[in-house]
């Protein structure tokens, strides 16, 4: 996949970066969104215009929603905020990829920088990150 990886002169920092640098609709810009379960490092993967809903999210992981601090990111995760992936991630840490996504057949997260991102299939997503669908966004679906 490394031939796919588009690197920027720009930062891509931000769904609206990144969307700028892509040329696509932020909804489309794969967002890596930390937080910590039981003392665990667990990535949401969600559409750009998503925003996690807190009692899906305490259904699903029965608790509430701690974003890591950036550090936090980098200690757990493997990657800095701005830059975070799904994929090529420390050991045990979790990666869910969320409902909001289905919407579009390829999305753009980021690939481990600041000024990075790759297209990548839903079925590929899915594959290099090891990750399990989930529902837990709002905020997308027509009326929320």
């Amino acid at each position: 996949m490394e031939n796919r990886i588009l690197e920027f002169d720009v930062s891509s920092a931000t769904v609206e970066l990144a969307a700028q640098a892509v040329g696509c609709e932020p909804a489309r810009i794969a967002k890596s969104l930390s937080f910590l379960v039981d003392g665990h490092a667990v990535l949401v993967v969600a559409a750009g215009d998503a925003k996690v809903d807190n009692g899906r999210f305490k259904a699903q992981f029965h608790t509430k929603a701690k974003m890591l601090t950036p550090d936090q990111v980098v200690e757990l995760v493997g990657h800095a905020v701005g830059g975070v992936c799904p994929f090529a991630v420390n050991d045990g840490v979790g990666v869910y990829l969320d409902e909001s996504l289905r919407r579009f057949a390829a999305v753009y997260p980021a690939c481990g920088s600041s000024n990075s991102a790759i297209e990548l299939t839903l079925d590929e997503l899915q594959n290099l990150s090891g990750g399990e669908w989930v529902d837990v966004c709002k905020a997308w679906r027509d009326g929320e």
